[in-house]
């Protein structure tokens, strides 16, 4: 019997500007879609054991919801009125095509023109603020910059959309995606996330700082996920990628890459007790941050909680992840790096992280530096044992003293992992996260 449809006015998104005539949000009368009871896969809770999200209590999600409480959506407008609708009570959330955060009220796909407000334009910015007008070192105010500041925040408040407690959002049908939002799994708990693809995430108006660097920098907003400040969420058989609009295929101004995306995806703030598994994160730069600021002690130490296992990095330049306070599992990964010019490393060591890196298989192509795999920021131990490059067993944190001598990093997380389920010989990690890992694949049994 389907899912009883329960009719509700979709919350509009504040705008803040009313010469915007654009309604961004569900139309007044809105509903999402209904959906099935959701059985199977849909009501799936994190299996025991499975990594970090399966300590202090499981993760569950949404798999106790109500019938009417199970939700199809196809666009931005039925995905916000979903979570709206049901808050923190139990729900399924399906994902059905492709759901665009940049979209007019009927879910059509719309550019970055339809945000500018105050006279910004890009042309205006670049003139205004070209260092040889304006000054190589002052960084921008006056009115044009209050212009894409207030353009920014009419496209953040349609690109972010905050996850509740207690849901499961699933990928359901061909082909699930979500290409140009945020989502923002925010001061919760129990979230599971799976079987969608994720892409382009990306900012219509970076902020030109001409202080960050050498040769200044263009800053953009947005991660495809951040898990901040949030408990118990398991995130598993996903896509992360930049899509159609890399950052490697962007133009230069003022020197400098015209950098369009952050993160893709980031777990911070004090964020506690996440398994990662069986996703594909590819083609990006800044990849994935546990943990955002050296400062932020007060709300990270003791927690940040982490596993990782059986997903695939392929071809992002760091960060893969960079580790501050942490206790991170990472096992059971394959890193693919076929472009050397373009990698940085794969795991960050920063302040106070405490990261079991095991079992895992990189495969780099001949121009790139097995020392550069580890990357040290701060003073912290790690445990890196067991894994394998190219198909050989090698000692990272050996090679990474011997390599980069300035940058000694010390042997013993002082921890050992307990919550995992199956370990793989390295060898056969490639194969297997090839198979099974990222959204939509057959072997996953997701589908």
């Amino acid at each position: 019997m389907p899912a009883r449809t329960r009719h509700t006015r979709a919350v509009a998104v504040t705008l803040g500007c009313a010469s915007l005539a654009l309604a961004l949000s569900a139309p007044a009368q809105a509903a999402p879609r209904p959906g099935p009871h959701g059985k199977g896969i849909e009501r799936a809770v994190l299996p025991a054991g499975d990594g970090w999200a399966a300590a202090e209590g499981s993760t569950t999600g949404g798999s106790d919801a109500a019938p009417e409480h199970v939700y199809t959506v196809t666009d931005r407008a039925e995905l916000v009125a979903a979570f709206e609708e049901a808050g923190d009570a139990p729900k399924i959330v399906r994902v059905a095509g492709t759901i665009h955060g940049n979209s007019d009220a009927d879910g059509t796909p719309i550019g970055c023109e339809r945000y500018e407000t105050d006279g910004y334009t890009l042309e205006k910015y670049l003139a205004a603020y070209d260092p040889e007008v304006w000054g190589g070192d002052r960084v921008p105010e006056g009115p044009l910059e209050d212009a894409r500041a207030a353009s920014a925040k009419l496209q953040q408040a349609a690109v972010n959309v905050r996850v509740p407690s207690n849901t499961t959002l699933i990928g359901v049908g061909a082909n699930p995606e979500i290409i140009g939002a945020s989502l923002q799994v925010r001061g919760v708990s129990n979230v599971i996330i799976r079987n969608i693809s994720f892409e382009d995430t990306y900012d219509c108006f970076p902020q030109w700082d001409p202080t960050d660097g050498s040769g200044g920098a263009w800053n953009s907003e947005y991660d495809n996920l951040v898990v901040y400040g949030s408990r118990h969420v398991w995130v598993d058989h996903n896509t992360f990628s930049d899509g159609d609009r890399p950052d490697s295929e962007q133009p230069r101004y003022f020197g400098q890459l015209y950098q369009q995306h952050d993160g893709l995806f980031d777990i911070v703030r004090g964020s506690d007790l996440v398994t990662v598994s069986w996703n594909v994160l590819k083609d990006h730069d800044k990849t994935m941050l546990i943990g955002n600021s050296d400062s932020a002690g007060a709300t990270d130490r003791g927690k940040l909680r982490v596993t990782l296992h059986h997903n695939l990095f392929k071809d992002v330049k760091e960060r893969a992840p960079r580790v501050r306070f942490g206790q991170v599992d990472s096992y059971n990964n394959h890193f693919v790096a076929t472009r050397g010019s373009s990698y940085g490393y794969s795991y960050g060591i920063g302040a106070e992280s405490r990261l079991v890196a095991e079992h895992n298989a990189f495969t780099l192509a001949g121009d790139v530096d097995r020392a550069r795999v580890l990357k040290k920021w701060s003073e912290a131990p790690l445990t890196a044992e067991n894994n394998y490059v190219n198909g050989r067993r090698t000692d990272l944190i050996a090679v990474h003293n011997a390599g980069v001598p300035g940058e000694q990093l010390a042997e013993g997380a002082g921890w050992t992992p307990e919550l995992r389920t199956t370990v793989h010989h390295p060898w056969a990690v490639p194969v297997l996260v090839g198979l099974k890992a990222g959204a939509g694949r057959p072997a996953s049994g997701l589908r």
